[in-house]
């Protein structure tokens, strides 16, 4: 791999990234004050003779974790934050107490788990998460950090209690974290959660130091991760796996017996649950999420909602979805007023609500999804209906999606069938999942294939790359050209839909996610491009050439490949 030497897999192989992460973390954090020796302190001591500094490797899966209460003068507060020194701003914090609570008016009663995502505050200096982005390199596109936002990961208990004032115990154990591991934080709390809430900080502060204890998050390697007695085994994808297939860790060998949890998946939802209420319109709803169109989610719960919006992030997989998300967003959210203006057209982002407040201040938005309490497996909601937005006045209006779009593609009656078939034999949610996220796969698929075509050809020839020469630039997307394309290697190859493809590119090629997907594409590209020019050079016999050429012109040659190199080494 070509992180080797660079960053170690485990505690006991740091390499030099690991080292210059924990200089730089020794500038910037605060050290830990522990009062009293304990083998802990042996363990961190002979971590820091091999250049390793204690925490290194929890921040590699995580920012922080938090806990969330109630106080009754204060409302909602951060009571813990751990490790100690994680740095949160006062709006960050204000953002996590707001998200970590369902609304009072979700009566989310036992345990509840849901998941929600904040913008990152301006000013932020880099930190460890930025200088691990090598294993970025190899994750799928939809998998990548975005520096620019957080996810939170809550396990919320609400449980009556006669001894506390209000009556009720609430508090939610928060997992902070750059990485949209969705399935796997959530495991991870199921598994401490429940116990920290008997025992409290001494047993987060144990779980914690476990997590420090992990190997990185090295794509594409099976993990074993113990957390307080539980072994869980992953895998995390990487952009050389198949789309649409999941490596499912197997126990494989004798010495696997100890493992309690194996994880088939790290981030897929489960798909069919979500889209269940609305199955028949799902054709519909990738069209607007691929389309970039601003889209809220009106559910009765946190759980609800954020499942639901990641659901619609996910199906067009392996796209990347680059407009913004939020899984449960709340009136006291910091940019509420950004997105919620009249004075503006509703921004390219999908928001998870629960507040009734919010089916009359997104009335003007133009794609509303109002569903139900979504059943478990097993269980068939009644379908929602397409209905016209001027009829949804309360969140407590009938479900049902809300919208005047009218779809450019014809329905495909076939999956429907398919997914109502499975409903009445009873086949289980995971197996009807599988089938609709390859129904979207080989939509999305169908879709980008001309594109990627394409935007191939924009490419250079190999021939026209001259070593002496700056390397040649890319040839210009020219939609009209692309679009004349689509008559001989157009979607109608590869899929059965009929219907107004030509419409669905040139609304698309206007759309955020075009932008994203085309920025990445030339950025590779170009990468190619510069590599090829590098080999070209290194092809070249340059003794002979510096005797044909005068000194000035060879020093200028030594400059512009020092500068290549280091740019390509950035």
């Amino acid at each position: 791999m070509a992180l080797r030497g660079l960053a170690g897999s485990g505690p006991g192989s740091r390499g030099p990234l690991d080292e210059a992460v924990a200089a730089d973390k020794e500038r910037e954090a605060p050290a830990v004050v522990v009062a009293g020796a304990t083998p802990e302190d042996d363990e961190e001591d002979e971590g820091r003779s091999r250049g390793l500094l204690r925490w290194d490797g929890f921040s590699a899966w995580l920012h922080c974790v938090c806990v969330v209460g109630f106080d009754l003068e204060l409302g909602q507060a951060v009571e813990v934050i751990y490790p100690q020194h994680s740095r949160l701003t006062d709006k960050e914090k204000t953002n996590i107490c707001y998200l970590s609570f369902p609304d009072s008016n979700s009566g989310c009663l036992g345990d509840t788990q849901f998941c929600f995502r904040f913008r990152q505050s301006s000013g932020r200096r880099v930190s460890l998460h930025c200088l691990l982005d090598q294993f970025d390199k190899d994750l799928p596109v939809y998998l990548k950090k975005d520096p620019a936002y957080f996810y939170g990961y809550v396990y919320f208990r609400q449980v009556r209690d006669k001894t506390l004032k209000r009556g009720y115990f609430q508090k939610s154990l928060v997992l902070i974290s750059k990485l949209p591991y969705i399935h796997f934080f959530h495991t991870v709390l199921k598994q401490i959660a429940p116990e920290y809430f008997e025992k409290n900080e001494p047993y987060l502060e144990a779980a914690c130091n476990d997590v420090d204890r992990w190997p990185a998050p090295v794509p594409g390697k099976t993990l074993y991760l113990p957390i307080m007695g539980v072994v869980m085994k992953v895998r995390i994808p990487t952009c050389h796996d198949k789309p649409g297939t999941t490596q499912i860790v197997q126990l494989t060998q004798q010495g696997d017996a100890h493992i309690s949890v194996i994880l088939p998946t790290v981030h897929e939802v489960d798909l069919f649950r979500c889209f269940c209420p609305v199955f028949l319109h799902s054709q519909m709803l990738w069209e607007l999420v691929l389309l970039g169109e601003p889209l809220v989610v009106m559910a009765p719960s946190p759980s609800e909602s954020s499942e639901t919006v990641l659901a619609l992030v996910n199906c067009i997989s392996p796209l990347k979805y680059f407009s913004d998300f939020r899984p449960y967003f709340t009136i006291h959210d910091s940019e509420f007023k950004e997105y919620t203006t009249r004075t503006q057209a509703p921004p390219s982002v999908i928001l998870g609500v629960t507040n009734p407040f919010f089916a009359k201040t997104l009335q003007h938005w133009p794609h509303i999804i109002r569903i139900g309490d979504l059943k478990p497996a097993g269980e068939i909601p009644k379908q929602v209906k397409v209905k016209k937005l001027k009829n949804l006045k309360t969140l407590d209006s009938k479900p049902g999606v809300y919208t005047s779009y009218k779809p450019y593609l014809n329905r495909d009656e076939d999956i429907i069938k398919q997914l109502q078939k499975g409903v009445q034999q009873k086949r289980p949610s995971e197996a009807q999942s599988v089938i609709l996220r390859r129904y979207f796969l080989e939509l999305t698929q169908s879709f980008i294939i001309p594109l990627e075509r394409y935007v191939a050809s924009l490419m250079p020839l190999q021939k026209s790359i001259s070593p002496w020469k700056s390397p040649p630039q890319l040839r210009q997307f020219l939609p009209e050209e692309f679009m004349k394309t689509l008559e001989k290697t157009g979607p109608q190859l590869t899929s059965r839909i009929k219907g107004d493809w030509i419409g669905l590119y040139r609304h698309f090629l206007k759309s955020p996610n075009f932008d994203g997907w085309f920025k990445t594409r030339r950025k590779e590209m170009t990468q190619k491009l510069e590599a090829l020019h590098l080999e070209a050079l290194c092809e070249e016999d340059l003794l002979l050439w510096t005797q044909k050429h005068t000194e000035v012109e060879t020093v200028d040659l030594v400059l512009k490949l020092k500068n290549k190199l280091n740019a390509m080494l950035c």
